[in-house]
């Protein structure tokens, strides 16, 4: 007993000192903090240095980023290699400067004729394409449309309390409105109005270096119709594509090949020549709302510059680890400004959360903005050769 009672003794003891020294310095504490100075260190004190970062970690680090730029495209300098006899100056001068040193390609097409105006970055857009992510949603819209499953205010529920019209689902780019399309059209039919609307196949007539998109036979394996028509998985679109079916979309229904002189003589003789007519004239009063809300309060936003000069488009970000192995930011468009209409395609590529549809949808904003102030509608009114403006009243544009 006497033995555990020293031990308590010894115990208490203890306690007794601990709590006396944390009064101690808590009344030193206080007094210092009165007088400015730290309360928990001498003011001479050092912060000890920060451990040095292991050596392993550095080279893991360094491996890394090298890796990165390994895979990363080599498109920053856009403007090398391209040739541009035949193309319009005042066009290539606009897109050359809304791209800046950004990874990329833009492509400007008069969609009443077919001719290509300008391509920047010639060795990315005449690639065999790249996943075409939520700007397949145009042809899925024109599919959908044209197979009576919806009409513009059509409401599909995409939850317990959401609904939502084909205008809200393109202006927003909503991947389950979409996806449901594709499970309702299914893949024969969705195949069926993407080949019809230009994909898998050149865009072009005898463009020099221009391979054709990819649209596969069947669906890719593990995925499903709706992740083709919202997210564009198993596709490959090139921007020739994308700007064949956007001038389609702009001039009424007429898919052009594409043509892209390559001199002022060619460019000066040039006549539109007509892939296909596509039978979508009816559709598109129910497709450009949502495609003009896209720049007004969606996606696009960043695209819009004057409300009077309205711009049609879409975007598309997603990433492209298949063919690219990189992040894709799409736009699409075509303007409503006097006669002389333009179709603007972008396309950038690279890592970061800034290569996206909203930075793509700015430069092609630059590029109709800048052809504005420059007048470019006027100046091009009257300036069509005798032979270009018949086959245009037989088209029936």
């Amino acid at each position: 007993m006497q033995r555990g009672g020293t031990m308590r003794d010894i115990i208490r003891s203890f306690i007794k000192l601990a709590l006396t020294a944390a009064a101690t310095f808590s009344v030193l504490g206080m007094a210092a903090n009165t007088t400015g100075k730290s309360s928990t260190a001498p003011a001479t004190a050092k912060k000890a240095p920060a451990p040095a970062k292991p050596a392993a970690r550095a080279s893991q680090t360094a491996q890394k980023r090298r890796a990165v730029r390994a895979i990363e495209p080599a498109y920053a300098s856009a403007t090398v290699g391209d040739i541009v006899d035949g193309e319009d100056l005042m066009v290539r001068r606009a897109a050359v400067e809304a791209l800046g040193p950004r990874a990329g390609t833009v492509v400007v097409v008069d969609p009443n004729t077919g001719r290509v105006l300008s391509i920047v970055n010639q060795k990315l857009a005449f690639k065999s394409g790249f996943k075409p992510c939520s700007t397949i949603k145009v042809v899925a819209a024109l599919a959908a449309l044209s197979e009576g499953l919806i009409e513009r205010g059509t409401k599909l529920r995409l939850g317990m309390r959401l609904t939502m019209d084909l205008t809200e689902a393109l202006a927003l780019s909503n991947n389950p409105y979409f996806a449901q399309l594709g499970t309702k059209l299914g893949f024969q039919r969705v195949s069926y109005y993407s080949r019809l609307f230009g994909l898998g196949e050149k865009a072009g007539l005898n463009i020099d270096g221009e391979e054709p998109g990819l649209f596969p036979e069947a669906p890719p394996k593990e995925i499903g119709v709706g992740m083709m028509t919202s997210y564009g998985m198993g596709i490959n679109l090139t921007p020739l594509e994308l700007a064949a079916l956007m001038s389609a979309i702009a001039n009424g229904g007429t898919l052009y090949y594409l043509q892209y002189p390559r001199s002022a003589q060619e460019a000066g003789s040039l006549a539109p020549r007509v892939k296909r007519h596509l039978d979508i004239q009816q559709f598109i009063p129910e497709l450009r709302p949502g495609m003009l809300g896209a720049v007004e309060y969606g996606t696009a936003k960043r695209a819009a510059y004057d409300p009077n000069e309205p711009i049609y488009g879409k975007t598309g970000t997603c990433n492209d680890f298949q063919s690219a192995r990189t992040h894709l930011g799409w736009f699409g468009a075509f303007n409503e400004t006097g006669r002389a209409k333009l179709v603007v395609v972008v396309l950038v590529t690279g890592w970061g959360r800034t290569t996206n549809g909203a930075l793509a949808s700015e430069i092609a904003g630059n590029v109709f903005k800048t052809l504005s102030q420059q007048n470019f509608s006027a100046s091009r009114q009257g300036s069509a050769p005798a032979s270009l403006v018949a086959s245009q009243s037989c088209c029936g544009n």
